[in-house]
């Protein structure tokens, strides 16, 4: 999880705040010293922890804090402020050509992703109507233009090579007429990275950023690199200058130091976020998202936009009528298992939802309730269409077969049937109030 560590120290400073009717000056000051032991433990920038801490030191000691019924509360808020400030404020989109073509151009050092990333970015503009061509601009690294193609096939986006010219601008500059002839509205040029920033490097960005003209320069970073990701980010952006900054592996990054660093050291913004090793797991980076989840808030935004994402209003509307009809079946509860896959699993849910940060997550076997789903899924698997429609048929011998032809004990099929019981119960007694809401149902906090 994203921040583990960080968020985990910050809620039992705040825990302790929380606790007191009235706060005094020696209450601010012992909670900011834990404050700043844990960004600096989280591998915030020195300079950056300073400013912050001090920050939110000056505006709770005012009198608006101090004097208020929850003091603990209003400091929560201050630091939600503050945080949220410190990673941008906002959300920072892309920036298109008004004249209908754009060049977004990526760069970085060698391992952070950057090919991938290429693939992850194309999946997402093509999600949001554009039509993208990516162009291999990497000339050095063994097989990056084989990679770069299996990612194209992989995300159904054309990929355009010139396997004989080692000249990278060249690559790029015909890589633009073609893409604009073909009448693809957007270039994702792949560069090649190095080990470290060298001037080598930076000489032939430079030359590319000279020939295609780009809209955005992208800087792709692993987060799991701390600091050394900021110095980069630096480095880069002194050297040939930067629109944005892509932080790959943020899901596996516990500390977060990066990301709370990168936009206040380079003043350039995060655009997005890489979550997971699945094409489609790019996120667009937003602060205040970003921001609550540190702090336990949860992140229902997010959430409500996977759900949407996964669950088309046809399908809503046909589930709904089918509880109505009590008709909810065996294939109904196996397809609530896909759509939970499909938001990205038990545990980037769990990490979305208020309240359920670090230390409570700790009470969950993740492992084990995704293991409890595969098993599940291969019991449903096993029955007949007719056992799913209709569970009341599931004898003893029915349930032996069954059992025999998923690799599970009786016990576990039993167990299902109770689960399948208990969850019809629930949507029976939804629907039986007096208002049948099924955007509540689905859609949550819209």
């Amino acid at each position: 999880m994203a921040f583990e560590a960080l968020s985990d120290k910050l809620q039992q400073v705040f825990k302790q705040l929380k606790g007191k009717g009235v706060l005094t000056e020696d209450d601010i000051n012992a909670a900011m010293r834990e404050v700043k032991l844990a960004l600096l433990e989280a591998d915030v920038n020195f300079r950056v922890v300073k400013d912050f801490v001090a920050s939110v030191k000056e505006k709770s000691l005012g009198e608006e804090v101090l004097n208020s019924l929850t003091p603990g509360q209003q400091v929560i808020k201050i630091v939600h402020e503050q945080l949220v400030e410190l990673m941008g404020s906002a959300n920072s989109k892309l920036t298109y050509s008004p004249k209908g073509f754009t060049v977004i151009m990526l760069v970085g050092l060698q391992g952070s992703g950057k090919t991938t990333t290429c693939g992850k970015l194309a999946m997402h503009l093509k999600k949001n109507g554009k039509n993208p061509m990516m162009a291999a601009c990497d000339v050095y690294r063994p097989a990056a233009i084989d990679q770069l193609e299996i990612v194209g096939q992989t995300v159904g986006v054309p990929v355009f090579t010139m396997r004989d010219n080692k000249h990278p601008e060249e690559i790029a500059e015909a890589a633009c007429k073609e893409a604009e002839y073909k009448g693809y509205n957007v270039l994702l040029v792949d560069t090649s990275g190095r080990l470290h920033i060298d001037e080598a490097l930076m000489d032939e960005l430079a030359r590319i950023k000279k020939r295609t003209r780009p809209h955005e320069v992208l800087l792709v970073v692993d987060a799991m690199t701390g600091q050394d990701a900021v110095n980069a980010a630096d480095g880069f952006n002194q050297a040939i200058g930067i629109d944005g900054i892509i932080m790959t592996k943020l899901d596996g990054d516990t500390r977060g130091g990066a990301a709370l660093s990168v936009r206040s050291v380079t003043g350039k913004p995060i655009k997005f976020a890489g979550m997971g090793e699945k094409m489609d797991a790019l996120e667009a980076f937003h602060p205040e998202r970003m921001a609550s989840r540190i702090l336990g808030m949860g992140d229902m935004m997010s959430l409500i936009e996977k759900a949407q994402e996964t669950y088309d209003d046809e399908q809503a509307a046909e589930l709904e009528r089918r509880i109505r009809r009590n008709e909810f079946t065996l294939e109904d509860f196996l397809e609530q298992f896909g759509q939970i896959r499909k938001m990205g699993g038990l545990s980037k849910l769990i990490d979305m939802l208020p309240g359920m940060g670090g230390q409570k997550m700790k009470d969950i076997d993740l492992d084990q309730s995704e293991k409890e789903f595969t098993h599940m899924e291969a019991i449903i698997r096993s029955m007949t269409r007719e056992e799913r429609l209709n569970p009341d048929i599931l004898n003893a011998s029915r349930r032996k077969r069954i059992a025999a032809g998923c690799g599970q004990p009786v016990s576990k099929i039993n167990q299902l049937i109770r689960k399948y019981d208990d969850t019809k119960k629930m949507m029976k007694h939804f629907n039986s109030g007096s208002k049948f809401k099924r955007n509540q149902m689905f859609r949550g906090l819209q």
